[in-house]
C-alpha cells in the first residue's frame, strides 16, 4: 500500500507493540521493513507457542522439537542424528534425553553391533503425550494465521518459498 509517497505493507501499528519494526523509518528500504516484520511475526508466534507449551503441557519448545523428531522416526534415532536434526550439541541432546527418559517419554535402545551407540525412541506414553501436544500446537499455528484467508496463506507460503529459493541460489 502507498501513502503519501511512502511504501508500507499495512497501516502503522503502535510502536511499542511492534518491537523490531519500530526500528525502521519512513525512508528505510521496503525490504528491510519486510525482513523486520517477518522476524517480529516469527518471534511473536514462537514466544506464544513457548508460553502455551509451558502452561498447558509443562513442556519447553526444545523438548517438544526433540519429541517431534522422534515421532517422525518410529524406529528411533541415534543421539548424533538427533543432535544434527535439532542443531544442538551432543551434550544438550544427552541432557534432554536423560530428562525425558526419567519421565518415561523416551527410551534408549542399544544399536546391534555397536555397544556404545543407542537409538532413542518414544515410549507409548511419550507418543501419546506428544500427539496431544502436537494437536494443540497445530491449532495454535492455525489460530496465529486466522487473520488471513486460505488463498492469502497459500500466496504468502509461495512467495516466501521464492525468497528462500533465491537466497539458497545466491549464497
Amino acid at each position: 500500500m502507498q501513502r503519501a509517497g511512502r511504501h508500507d505493507l499495512a497501516p502503522p501499528l503502535d510502536a511499542q507493540r511492534i518491537g523490531l519494526e519500530a526500528r525502521t523509518g519512513p525512508d528505510d528500504h521496503l525490504s528491510l521493513k519486510l525482513w523486520l516484520r517477518l522476524l517480529a511475526c516469527s518471534t511473536d508466534i514462537e514466544t506464544e507457542i513457548r508460553r502455551r507449551l509451558r502452561a498447558g503441557h509443562g513442556m519447553t519448545l526444545a523438548r517438544f522439537d526433540y519429541l517431534a523428531q522422534l515421532e517422525r522416526q518410529p524406529e528411533g534415532l541415534r543421539m548424533s542424528a538427533l543432535s544434527r536434526c535439532l542443531m544442538v550439541t551432543g551434550g544438550n541432546v544427552t541432557g534432554i534425553t536423560d530428562q525425558l527418559e526419567a519421565e518415561g517419554l523416551v527410551e534408549r535402545v542399544p544399536v546391534e553391533g555397536d555397544r556404545r551407540a543407542f537409538h532413542v525412541r518414544l515410549t507409548p506414553a511419550g507418543r501419546q503425550q506428544f500427539q496431544a501436544m502436537a494437536q494443540a500446537h497445530e491449532q495454535w499455528i492455525v489460530d496465529a494465521f486466522a487473520g488471513l484467508t486460505s488463498a492469502e496463506i497459500r500466496t504468502l507460503h509461495q512467495l516466501l518459498g521464492r525468497v528462500k529459493q533465491h537466497f539458497l541460489e545466491t549464497t
